[in-house]
């Protein structure tokens, strides 16, 4: 079943493991955030390495899942609009996520606050990036109609 978009060109959906590892990402990132605002108010040193450890996996589903949406760029065709915007997020994500990773890896007391800010701003970024993703290739698509 395709969905019909507004101007006639069947809109299709993000492939269900592209959707896994992008929702994925999300809430290691999140889950980074708040470890390091943790790490930020208490000084446990036990929060900034939970932020190292959900940054790195954050870091694998978001690697994975950039390399699928730069092939899905070469997939789309003349319809590149929203999904290179998905794609550059997701690149700026990924960057910013690996900079963090790198700050994190330094020792605990040198992490704060460029760790925080990194972490807020990858978070964001990673919010975005999932955003652009799920909307990206459904954009005008109605439920029900098929072709």
């Amino acid at each position: 079943m395709v969905a019909i978009v507004d101007h006639g060109r069947p809109a299709r959906a993000i492939h269900p493991l592209h959707a896994v590892l992008l929702a994925a990402s999300l809430p290691l990132f999140l889950g980074g955030l708040l470890c390091d605002f943790a790490y930020f108010r208490s000084f446990e040193i036990q929060w900034s390495h939970f932020a190292s450890w959900l940054i790195a996996g954050g870091m694998v589903f978001a690697s994975v899942s950039l390399l699928w949406a730069f092939i899905d760029l070469f997939r789309a065709g003349r319809r590149r609009g929203r999904g290179l915007v998905y794609f550059v997020l997701l690149l700026i994500t990924v960057a910013l996520g690996l900079v963090n990773a790198f700050v994190h890896a330094r020792d605990a007391w040198g992490t704060m606050p460029e760790g925080l800010i990194l972490s807020a701003a990858v978070a964001v970024t990673a919010i975005l990036a999932t955003w652009f993703g799920f909307s990206s290739l459904r954009i005008g698509a109605r439920m029900g109609e098929t072709r």
